[in-house]
């Protein structure tokens, strides 16, 4: 009489068994059950360049809040580094991404130019534990925004270069920009690129292929997403960066001032050299 009962305890055992090593997969395929999102700017800083119409702040808080509304429904813990128009210090948006342990880190920002023909939507990433997954992300957001492919680049800025986890920082396009800008304007669009980098956050495929028509910039191309860890050499574009942007444009003035006081220098030890010169002809045609 006891056989039966043997029999579906070991069923039932092994079914807990195969459920527990499921669960496990599915968190190991993820690169993480935490996400530290980072709105850009906020308070007094409203982002962009001066006299900017469309203010970045806005923008980046109302992405963040749907990237973390879908992140949450999809069984993420979420941290929020701003959830309202405050002012966060940099070194404070890397303290609370360092003090979750085993998070991503996913940055949200806007674009700007003095250059109004300047579009296009690019990701950034610093760490090479967070090349597949600055990839991911982009694949994604190209694939659903009516954008230019401005391609992947690391670079190591404060927040990335700070942050102990991976992280990764997407420019959304330029709001300087007519039409990127008013795409911006629509919630309909904000809550596509909140739905567009949780899609690669969790790793799927883009959704649409893509070509648009630029002389300057291979097309995107749809691609199945990659593991997390690994290396996707064939998604990094190597493109020519916007040097208007405000954080450019302090460095090339900097460049500048000092090109232009090296410049003056020659020209005075030039002038100091052919005055000395002419005074030593001058004493030579004298003796």
């Amino acid at each position: 009489m006891l056989q039966p009962y043997y029999h579906l305890s070991f069923a039932l055992a092994w079914l807990l068994v195969a459920g527990l090593a499921h669960a496990r997969s599915s968190q190991s395929s993820r690169p993480s059950t935490i996400i530290v999102i980072d709105a850009g700017h906020g308070g007094f800083d409203r982002g962009g360049i001066p006299r900017q119409r469309i203010a970045e702040k806005d923008m980046t808080l109302d992405v963040a809040l749907r990237l973390r509304k879908k992140l949450l429904a999809a069984g993420y813990r979420v941290v929020m580094t701003r959830d309202r128009d405050v002012f966060v210090p940099l070194p404070g948006r890397v303290a609370i991404a360092n003090s979750n342990r085993n998070a991503i880190f996913i940055c949200i920002h806007f674009n700007s130019a003095t250059r109004t023909e300047a579009n296009g939507v690019e990701t950034y990433y610093y760490r090479r534990d967070a090349m597949a997954l600055a990839a991911n992300i982009h694949r994604n957001v190209i694939a659903g925004a009516p954008s230019e492919n401005r391609g992947i680049r690391r670079r190591g800025y404060y927040v990335l270069r700070k942050t102990t986890n991976p992280g990764v920082l997407v420019e959304c396009g330029f709001l300087t920009n007519a039409a990127e800008g008013q795409l911006a304007l629509t919630s309909d669009y904000r809550d596509k690129l909140a739905e567009e980098i949780t899609r690669g956050i969790l790793g799927k495929p883009a959704l649409v292929a893509r070509a648009p028509a630029s002389r300057y910039y291979p097309p995107a191309t749809e691609a199945e997403a990659q593991p997390f860890n690994s290396y996707v050499g064939t998604d990094f574009i190597k493109v020519p960066p916007e040097r208007s942007t405000a954080r450019h444009r302090k460095g090339s003035k900097g460049a500048r001032s000092k090109k232009s006081s090296n410049h003056r220098t020659a020209q005075k030890t030039k002038s100091s050299g052919s005055a000395t010169a002419k005074k030593s002809t001058s004493e030579k045609s004298e003796d």
